[in-house]
């Protein structure tokens, strides 16, 4: 009997779809990848390049027909991505209200710093 898989995402064919670096090509160490969550089949990963420091967060997920997976280049760490993934998703009244505001003759970093305080 083969053992089980403590990683199932990590092994064979799946591991192949987020292996190089898209910045620099060089080869990930699957060992150093980070695992944010879990669901059913899909796996949010973090892992960062040894060489050039750039990071990747992807979607892997596994289905009965095939294992696909989708990345994006990133300056975050692993906490921060999750950290995001917890705030409240950016509307389009946030944007148009954002857009106001910018056309606006106003002082931003004035305006952040009164904020921050």
């Amino acid at each position: 009997m083969k053992p089980e898989n403590k990683y199932p995402i990590f092994s064979g064919e799946s591991i192949r779809l987020v292996s190089y670096c898209p910045l620099c090509n060089a080869q990930y160490n699957p060992l150093s990848a980070k695992i944010l969550e879990e669901r059913d089949d899909a796996h949010l990963i973090h892992i960062q390049c040894r060489k050039c420091g750039s990071s990747i967060v992807a979607l892997v997920l596994a289905s009965g027909v095939g294992i696909s997976s989708v990345g994006l280049i990133t300056d975050l760490s692993g906490d921060d991505a999750l950290r995001f993934k917890n705030n409240p998703t950016i509307s389009s009244d946030d944007i148009l209200q954002l857009y106001d505001f910018l056309q606006k003759d106003v002082d931003i970093i004035k305006h952040l710093s009164l904020n921050i305080s």
